[in-house]
This record gives structure tokens, sequence and C-alpha cells, in this order.
């Protein structure tokens, strides 16, 4: 039997997922386009089979959601300061697959649910992709190929010494919906790993659950998370406010930063450094005011509340970090559970012995320890020729060797322009085992321009960061952006990466990692596709917090721009001879009829240029009036100028 043929493939209905397929329609609406998805359901660490009740998401309302569809407000009991349980997220990112539709079809119908990618490769020219489904086996070809399976796919489950002896449950974050575990009432101790957000969020509900709960945070690692509690004294409306607008990423020592006078000042003279130092230090003093990890009793001490202390600094983010959404999270954890800082030596039955050789008894393990990237469906040579993550040991020499100097030499040039960045505190730094991610602009391989990766960087809103990168990969795929020459593009990739290693530490040396960096990196790959429709008047555009608004006008901007459909074949067409690139009228995905094929003749050695520096200040002006700016944007002016008060205090 013949393996279907599509025009595109895309692996992962996650939200990067979604949004790339739903852009990549609005721009081919008649295209062969087919959604792999392995669960059951979309959203990927947001499905249904994911969440469970007491899980809540980390933005506010209103912020949480695509540009094109708002989500309907939640009940006021699912709600705590601005947050609302995650399974709103997943209805929403279900009745958003279901309203969009075209050609006849909703994205729904495009989706291969329960589709577990076991092999791609390369093949005349397109790919081949091997997976199985509840049928069988199952083969499909495509012409392009969008990677969205993200950094959230697979458990990092810990391999435990002597694990087979604990002879209890030992159970990921992913599966803690679906465990009887805190309902069962013989299994009264539990013990929880991890030091982030999704291990603090276990801890509570074991808790809560009436569980007496031990919580194990690795001395060999970055150390516990630094939390923002959604009660604390700045808001969590206004800490959005902060993290989004222009002004602000210029306290960051950011690449996405443009090169000006006033980023000179603050990161090149001692005092624009020092006003700096003190937004930083104040963002410290708002995390650890709330815990008041120092100011307890004896019995908290006792109990080792003050290990949940961070190890460096809010401004370094060698530890990851989260939002506490939990009404008394902290007395909370400080009255009731016991906290180490140490390693396992080994489990016994029903124990587990640390190295400080205390054991502590446990019915149960819940494992907050995060997520692994989903590539094992690429072998060692094509790891290698994407710029994807590898054992360092399987990166071929020469490659090695480029990449250390080039990414040497661009390491001394980040100390150039951010002097902060030479001196970080003392820190745990990972042992480095793979080669960071090298991708053009955190999507596009170097020498493959039929295939994108979409959520594969580490950032603050994945919606905003979701539909930029569609639109990015969209126009990349179709050739209509012209890039940099080989080699430029190469010494971009060193210079992110070796500022991503001084700036975000261990987190940083994964080659992903920009937590800080959302508006500066939408506005950086929107600028190279020439979009300017995001930005606002004069100083709105600096003062005033990002939104979904802002993308409203971008994807009309975008077809008068770039075309849509017809007008894309007509023009290439004429730009090569001898190739015509066609979308078949029927998309989506049956595996009941797998002789279904489209032929589809790819388009190879497209001409790309296009402007590529990330100086906001070329950007063209929005022309929408300063009058127009909302109620809900003068509030998040007024905490803008609340919190620089404090900071001067």
């Amino acid at each position: 039997m013949e393996s279907p043929h599509f025009d595109i493939a895309v692996v992962g209905a996650g939200i990067s997922g979604i949004a790339a397929a739903k852009f990549y329609l609005d721009i081919h609406p008649k295209c062969k386009l087919v959604l792999l998805e392995k669960d059951t359901s979309v959203g990927g660490v947001w499905n249904q089979s994911r969440v469970f009740d007491n899980f809540y998401t980390q933005s506010p309302f209103g912020t949480w959601e695509y540009s094109d569809m708002s989500m309907p407000q939640p009940p006021e009991e699912d709600m705590y300061n601005g947050v609302f349980k995650a399974k709103y997220t997943s209805r929403y990112l279900e009745s958003y697959i279901d309203q969009r539709a075209y050609a006849g079809k909703s994205i729904r119908e495009r989706i291969a649910f329960g589709f577990s990618v076991q092999r791609i490769k390369k093949e005349d020219g397109g790919w081949f992709i091997s997976g199985r489904d509840a049928a069988g086996e199952r083969h499909l070809k495509t012409s392009k190929l969008i990677i969205a399976s993200g950094l959230t796919s697979f458990p990092n489950m810990p391999r435990l010494p002597s694990q087979e002896a604990f002879e209890h449950p030992i159970i990921h974050q992913k599966d803690f919906g679906q465990s009887t575990v805190l309902s069962s009432p013989g299994l009264n101790n539990i013990t929880v790993l991890g030091g982030a957000k999704s291990a603090a969020d276990l801890v509570y509900d074991c808790v809560k659950a009436g569980k007496n709960v031990t919580w194990i945070i690795r001395k060999t690692g970055t150390g516990p998370g630094f939390f923002l509690s959604s009660d604390s004294r700045i808001s969590l409306k206004t800490a959005y406010a902060l993290s989004t607008a222009r002004v602000m990423s210029s306290l960051s020592p950011s690449l996405f930063n443009a090169d000006s006078w006033w980023d000179r000042f603050l990161q090149r003279t001692r005092m624009g450094r020092q006003q700096m130092a003190k937004f930083w230090d104040a963002a410290d003093k708002i995390v650890a005011e709330t815990p008041n990890f120092d100011d307890r009793g004896a019995d908290v001490r006792k109990n080792g509340f003050q290990n949940l202390k961070p190890l460096t600094p809010v401004f370094w983010q060698n530890q990851t970090g989260g939002l506490i959404n939990r009404p008394s999270f902290w007395d909370t954890i400080a009255q009731n559970v016991q906290v180490y800082h140490v390693d396992i030596q080994e489990l016994r039955k029903g124990t587990i012995r640390l190295k400080n050789g205390e054991d502590v008894h446990s019915d149960a393990i819940f494992c907050g320890t995060g997520w692994i990237p989903s590539l094992d469906f690429f072998d060692r040579d094509l790891l290698a020729e994407l710029g994807l993550p590898q054992p360092l040991e399987q990166c071929p020499p020469d490659q090695a060797e480029m990449w250390d100097e080039l990414e040497k030499h661009a390491d001394g040039a980040v100390l150039d322009r951010f002097p902060t960045l030479a001196n970080p505190p003392e820190h745990y730094r990972k042992p480095v085992t793979h080669t960071p991610y090298r991708l053009y602009k955190g999507i596009a391989p170097l020498r493959d321009d039929s295939i994108a990766f979409v959520g594969h960087v580490l950032i603050a809103n994945y919606y905003r960061a979701a539909e930029c990168q569609a639109m990015w990969a969209t126009a990349y795929l179709d050739g209509k952006i012209r890039l940099p020459p080989l080699e430029q593009r190469r010494k971009d990739v060193a210079l992110f990466v070796a500022w991503c290693r001084r700036r975000y530490l261990s987190n940083g040396d994964r080659g992903h990692w920009m937590a800080a960096e959302i508006t500066g990196y939408t506005d950086d790959l929107f600028h190279q596709l020439g979009l300017s429709s995001h930005r606002r008047f004069w100083l709105w555009d600096a003062f005033v917090p990002s939104s979904k608004k802002d993308l409203h006008r971008l994807r009309a901007e975008y077809i008068k721009k770039f075309g849509k459909d017809s007008e894309i074949l007509r023009i290439k067409s004429q730009e090569v001879n001898g190739h015509e690139h066609g979308a078949n009228a029927h998309g989506g995905w049956d595996p009941s009829d797998c002789s279904a094929r489209t032929n589809h003749s790819q388009i190879q050695g497209s001409v790309r240029s296009i402007h590529t520096g990330s100086d906001t200040s070329r950007h063209s002006l929005s022309s929408a009036s300063p009058l127009h700016l909302t109620s809900t944007s003068s509030q998040a002016w007024s905490s803008l100028k609340r919190f620089f008060a404090r900071i001067g205090r």
C-alpha cells in the first residue's frame, strides 16, 4: 500500500503546533496538511490527560490565549489572584481546533490522534515519517515539515539508586492527575523529588490531601527554584506588565535589545549597571519577602524550610522559576513539610536513604523532575545536520572544532557588550552532556529549508511566541525570507549560544533559554519579516506592556506583503523556471485511506534576503493613535510608575 503524501506535516498538537498549522492554513487554505499527535487530546503539557484539578496556569487571565480568540472567563471559584485552573486551557484549545476550518475541514479533522512518531528521515528531497497508531505501523511522506513536539514531550524520570528495591509507586508529574495515590488510605507517607514549580504543586496537593510529605531537592543540581507569590505586594498583573514592556527589556543584558546609546549606558557604564542592579535587587526582595525564610520559628527551621531559599539571584536564573498560586502556600509548606537539600544514596523497601545518613519512610514517590525534548525520531546524522542536541561524544570532530572556535570568538563579543555577565555569583553548573540547540532564530536549521522547529525555545509567553514563530516558519518554508550567507548565520548562532551560556548559566548551556526575552525575541522575528503593525506610537511603544491585541493586524499585514495561496503560487512560478508548486484541495489525515497521494514538487534553492539586525529603532511606527491607549494600558503604566518609585526608595 502506497504511503500518503502531504504538502506539510506538523509533529505535535500543543500550543505551538496548533499555531503553526493554523497560520500555514491561513496562507495555504487548500494545502494537504496533517498534525501528528501522540496523545488522544491536544495541548501537550496542557492536554486533558495531564492536568489535574488544582493545576493552575502561570499567566493572568487574558494573556494566556491566542490573539484571534478570547477565552471565556472561568468561574470565580476556579481563579486565584488572576490565574485560573489549567483545565480551562485544555478546553480552550479543544474549542479552538474545532472553530478554525479551511477548505471545509477543521484543524481537528486534520489531526492524527494517537500517532506516535518513531522515525523521520530525509528521502527523495522530502521527508519520510514512520510511526504507530492504534491500527499498527503507519508511514507517510511530506514535502515540508514542522517539528512542534516541544520541550515537554517526555518525562525526565530520574534513575534512582536501587529503585527496584523500593517496591512502591514512583510516578512522574505527567501521571499525577491520573494517579490514585492521594485517594489511597494506605499510602500516607509521600516523597516529592525536584526543586521547580511542578514539584511545589505536587507537594502542596499532597499536604492538602492529608498526607505526610517529604520534599527532596538534590544537592547535585541548581537548587530550589525562585517563586513569585501571586499575592505578593507586586501584583501578578504588574509583574506581567514589567516582563513585557519594552523599556523594561533594556534592564536585562539581552542580544535582542538595540545596541543604542541607552543600552550602552546601562550595560557599559558604572552608573548604568548600578541602576540595573537596583532593579534586580528589588526583584530578589519581592521574591524573598513572602516566604520569609529567615524570620520563622525554630520548629520551621528544624523542618528544613530554609532549604527552599534560592541559591542564586533571580537575575541569573540558574534555577527555574514559577508563580505560586495556591492560598497560604508558604505557611502550608513551613508547617507541614520536611524539606531536604541532599542527594539520595539508595532506595530500600519503603525507605529512601539520604547521603546525610537519614532515612525517609515513604509509601510513594512523585517526581516533579521536568521534561526532555522529543527528538529521538532523528538519527545521529540528522541531529548533527539539523543543529539539534546530541551527546557530546557523537558530535563529529570537525563540527565540534568549528563550533568551539566560533563560540570562543562570540564569547568575547558578548563580554565586550555585557561586562556584567563576566562575573556571575558562585553557582552549581550542571555537567554538560549534550551539544546545545544550534538553530537560526531558534527555528531554522542552517542547511535545510524544508523543515522548521517551533516551540523549542524556553520563553515566558508561549502563545505570543507560538504565533510569531508560526509566521516566521511559514515565510521561511515558502522561501519568503532572505537569509544571510551561511557563514554569517553560523556566527549568529554561535553568538546566541555564547550569550545564552553567560546570561543563564546552567540553563543557558542548552542553547534555547531566553526566559526574559519574549518581547525582544518576537520583535526580532517580526522585524526580519518586515512587519511592524504590532508596534505602537512613540513612548507608548516603549512603556505600554505588550499584549495579544498587538498581533491583531499582523495576519493582514503578512498577506499584504507576501500574498497567500494562488498569489504565492504565481510569484513562485515566476521565480523558479521549470518548477510548479501546487497544493491539493483536500487536507487532512485519513487513516483508512492510505492510497491518497498528492504529487508535490519541492522547490529548492530559493533566494532569500532580508535585513537580519535587531535594531528595533528601524521599525516603522504603527498608525495607531496614542489616544487609543486603553484603560488596561493606563493601569499597567501606573503600575510601572509605582514599581520605579519603590526602587527609588
